[in-house]
């Protein structure tokens, strides 16, 4: 039987029931998109617009339950794969920072309850 792979990454990739609304502007595109995953340092993104590999993006999470959307100043595209690309937050200010945490660490308990109840 095959051993099942460890978990690699640093902070909790948070899989999303919903998608979400998110825009992105670099130099070399604009565009529109749907969060399809995000942890406390990136995110993946489903979009018809993808930027090249590296680019810099400014983007504005759209989260259910929250006033304004939520600012990322800087955003680096990491991989790319057909219509979905991955990309790491770079700079985040300190209060979008905190809302960011916050949601996550949210929807992260909220799942964790629901993985407890169907056991």
């Amino acid at each position: 039987m095959e051993q099942p792979k460890p978990y690699k990454r640093e902070h909790y990739r948070l899989p999303l029931p919903v998608t979400y609304p998110v825009m992105f502007a670099g130099n070399t595109a604009i565009g529109e998109g749907t969060l399809t995953n995000l942890s406390m340092l990136g995110c993946t993104i489903e979009c018809a617009t993808i930027p090249p590999h590296s680019t810099n993006l400014l983007l504005r999470l759209i989260l259910p339950d929250q006033k304004e959307s939520l600012p990322i100043d800087e955003a680096e595209v990491r991989w790319i794969d057909e219509r979905r690309i991955g990309v790491q937050f770079n700079r985040v200010e300190r209060a979008a920072n905190l809302r960011l945490h916050g949601f996550v660490w949210d929807r992260m308990l909220e799942r964790l309850q629901t993985i407890k109840q169907q056991r």
